[in-house]
């Protein structure tokens, strides 16, 4: 699977990304850019970048281009915040994102945690400024939220590592309907205890969805609830983009 993504993905050591050339909201406190990896371990149903995740999207600039693009930008924007599809997937990020903070910008990684050894080397070699990243469910519901797939002990890994507060981070659980219940937020909240930011973001449709159907979206006040039940346990959870 991931040779065929990468087919799609990396030309020669050239990595092939989307770039969303200006963003107030995706790196908190920033004027940043957004630039987007092709590609994921994960198979969300309800992922909103469906084009990404299977390697499908045809507008994506070489990172040469998008370097190049970030040259021109220096002093204009504080920050680039890479996310995806999984950027950790491709090995090629790592010189991505050297080459970034060459260049004087603030880097935000957004990951799914299914690479905690990735993971740990970005925060290593201080390439990672801020990492977001998703908490999918509760334990129990892990594989069937992310499709079938058991990557739960490497997700538990990337935690405990964040935990360790050697760079500012989130945690943040993309919500639906049909796959979330207020029990599963308890059990999250018990899982990420102690945590310096959790998010809930309502599931919102963006007409590139993995699976479409009509069980994402959330009942009036239902946030809400889920919000109630994580909050003895994380003290700064919130909801974002309600």
């Amino acid at each position: 699977m991931f040779s065929a993504l990468r087919a799609g993905c990396v030309n020669g050591e050239n990595m092939r990304l989307g770039l969303q050339k200006l963003t107030l909201l995706d790196y908190p406190g920033q004027v940043a850019c957004t630039v987007f990896t092709c590609g994921c371990n994960f198979r969300c149903p309800f992922c909103h970048n469906a084009s990404l995740v299977t390697g499908s999207d045809d507008v994506l600039e070489e990172s040469d281009t998008v370097l190049a693009f970030l040259r021109k930008r220096i002093g204009i924007l504080d920050g680039v915040c890479i996310t995806g599809g999984e950027p950790l997937l491709h090995e090629e990020l790592f010189d991505f994102a050297r080459q970034v903070k060459a260049l004087g910008y603030k880097l935000k990684l957004d990951t799914n945690g299914s690479f905690p050894d990735r993971l740990e080397k970005m925060i290593a070699e201080k390439l990672a400024d801020y990492v977001a990243m998703d908490i999918k469910n509760a334990p129990a519901k892990y594989a069937e939220t992310i499709g079938g797939r058991d990557f739960l002990p490497q997700v538990r890994r990337s935690v405990e590592l964040l935990k360790e507060n050697r760079v500012p981070y989130e945690f943040r659980t993309t919500v639906t309907g049909n796959l979330h219940e207020v029990a599963d937020f308890a059990a999250i909240g018990e899982w990420i205890a102690g945590a310096e930011k959790y998010f809930l973001q309502p599931f919102l449709a963006s007409g590139d969805v993995l699976v479409p159907g009509d069980g994402y979206a959330l009942a009036p006040g239902r946030v809400a609830e889920f919000l109630n039940a994580v909050r003895p346990f994380v003290l700064q959870a919130a909801v974002r983009g309600a």
